[in-house]
This record gives structure tokens, sequence and C-alpha cells, in this order.
């Protein structure tokens, strides 16, 4: 009896070592394979000189013109530890692995706003798990050279709303008609929920769904204590009676 228990506690602890190497061998594979897609890219154009594009479009809109209840929905909705991380947050990527191993899908990414702001820069939108790879080192760059602000600024002019809109300036203008700075709360958080899908989520093809997401960043925002669960149905509310009175 006790021969047969050392046994399957040997068995067990191979088991157990071999799983952890074949789980250091993918990590170091996939994270080759994604400093390599990292340095092509830089090499092909450096993230400075993709900055200074984006800072140079008509429509870029700077942190200090975006509307603070602006930023406060898409960081609850987005990336609430944003301030706290490095780049990435390795809380939201284990909680992401989790979710896609169960579903044996890549249902959850688990990127910071500075890995998002990585892939609009310098990647493609292809899920692969190099590329997630990439974003890492990508990110890391990113957080050296640029401060918060900046990255957040970027990343909101940089996002995909969907309806051909490219950045916070474009969305405000293209759906509402107004720049960032005369956003209302609601369409500040309507505009907050957009870059997750932006095409089933857009307000002009998608009224419902828009609304729903809405209502989810403000939900977001009540978690994340940026407003108070009385505030957000105060918001809701008031665009409600506003739709209802536009016959929408």
């Amino acid at each position: 009896m006790k021969m047969s228990m050392r046994f399957f506690r040997k068995l067990a602890f191979c088991l157990s070592a071999a799983l952890l190497l074949f789980i250091l061998a993918v990590i170091g594979f996939y994270g080759i394979k994604g400093y390599v897609m990292y340095r092509d890219a830089v090499n092909e154009k450096t993230i400075e000189e993709r900055v200074e594009e984006v800072r140079g479009r008509e429509a870029f809109t700077a942190y200090s013109d975006l509307p603070d209840f602006y930023v406060s929905a898409v960081v609850s909705a987005e990336d609430r530890r944003f301030a706290q991380h490095f780049g990435i947050d390795p809380i939201a990527i284990g909680r992401a692995l989790w979710n896609d191993v169960r579903a044996m899908s890549f249902v959850e990414g688990g990127s910071t706003i500075t890995q998002q702001l990585a892939k609009n820069l310098l990647f493609t939108q292809e899920k692969k798990i190099e590329r997630k790879a990439a974003e890492v080192f990508a990110a890391l760059a990113i957080e050296k050279s640029y401060t918060k602000a900046e990255i957040f600024e970027l990343y909101v002019n940089t996002a995909y709303f969907g309806n051909g809109y490219y950045g916070i300036g474009e969305a405000a203008m293209g759906y509402f008609g107004k720049r960032p700075a005369e956003l209302s709360d609601y369409e500040c958080a309507m505009l907050a929920g957009l870059p997750q899908a932006p095409s089933a989520y857009s307000p002009d093809t998608h009224r419902e769904l828009a609304e729903k997401r809405t209502g989810q960043v403000l939900r977001c925002m009540v978690r994340n204590k940026a407003i108070t669960k009385e505030e957000a149905d105060r918001i809701a509310g008031e665009q409600t009676a506003a739709f209802a009175a536009e016959g929408m």
C-alpha cells in the first residue's frame, strides 16, 4: 500500500513537472514569435513616428479637451487598473486566460488600454497568440516613453468607433454633431462602450444594442466608484426621456 502511494505521488509529480515544462515551452515559443513581430513592426516605423502621425490628424483631440466623465467611463469599462499597472495587467490576463481555456476560444482578451493602443499603432486586428505577445513588448515600450495621460489620449484617438469613424473626434462629430468637450454624460458613456464591438454597438444602426452597452458602461462606473448608482440611473433616465421626445 505504501509503495503504491509513493508510486502515485511520483507519477503525479512527474506529470505536473511535464505539464509545467510544456507550458513554459509554449510561452517561450510564442514569446519569441511575439518579440520578432514587435521588432519587425518598429523597424518598419518607430513608435515615435507612428505617434506623430496620429497627433497630426485633423480630428485629433487633446487629453485636456476630453470630458472627465468620458475619461472615467473609458477607464471603468476598459481598464480599471490603468493608473496602477505598467502596461499589462496580470490579474486581467489571468482572468482572460481562464475564461478562454473554459470556452476553448478567444472570448476575452485581458488587454489594457496600453496594449490596445499598441495594437492600434503597430499591428493588425487579427487574433493570434503571437500578436498578443507582441502587444506586451510594445506596451512595455510605450509605458516607458509616454505618460498615462498621453497613452489615454493616443488610445482614444486611434480606436475605431464604427461607421468609418476613427478616434473620439470623428466619432463625437459623426454620431452627435459635437466636439468631444460638448458631449453629455450619456453620450460619453455610449462612446466609451463602442470600441469593444463598434459594428454591433453603433447607435446609427443598432440603437437598442448601443443603449444596452451604455447601461453596461454606467454599471462599470458604479462598480469602479466613479459615479453612484443614483447618478447612473439619473443619466440613463434623462437620455431615455430625450429619445422619447425625439421619437427615437
